[in-house]
């Protein structure tokens, strides 16, 4: 008696498996990658995770409008740096900056003013309600920005 399975087929064309042209190629597997996962791989199809179909929808990139926004402590930080490049006038008592030369939109309240000696009058677009509480809570103004 053979010791496996493969010497005891040697020799023999179909290997105990009936019909040669069985076992042949991915139509033995019943197709390649996901194929028939709506029909006779269903439930592998389920079981793997596999979602068919479209559902939602996608917005136009031409809808999208992200706001930049910034916080308090981190303008806070930046001041030494936009006074190098002349983003900031200096007003007296007073220091201005119109935050749309920077590219943001939103000032929110997140951080301390710690860094500058002096008040900050900030020109945005929007400034959320903890942000505005800071500012006037050291002194500062806020202007809102229609124009932009």
């Amino acid at each position: 008696m053979p010791k496996n399975k493969t010497s005891k087929y040697r020799g023999s064309r179909t290997c105990g498996c009936g019909n040669s042209k069985r076992r042949r190629g991915a139509g033995n597997r019943g197709g390649h990658g996901n194929a028939g996962s709506f029909k006779h791989h269903k439930v592998r199809a389920k079981k793997m995770g596999l979602k068919f179909g479209k559902y939602g929808f996608k917005r136009p990139i031409s809808q999208i409008k992200q706001k930049k926004v910034i916080n308090i402590g981190d303008l806070d930080y930046l001041i030494p740096q936009l006074a190098s490049k002349g983003l900031l006038e200096d007003e007296g008592e007073y220091l201005s900056i119109n935050l749309a030369s920077i590219g943001v939109d939103k000032i929110l309240g997140s951080g301390q003013l710690r860094y500058s000696d002096k008040k900050l009058r900030l020109t945005a677009k929007d400034f959320s309600e903890k942000a505005v509480e800071k500012i006037k809570e050291y002194g500062g103004e806020i202007i809102l920005d229609e124009g932009i």
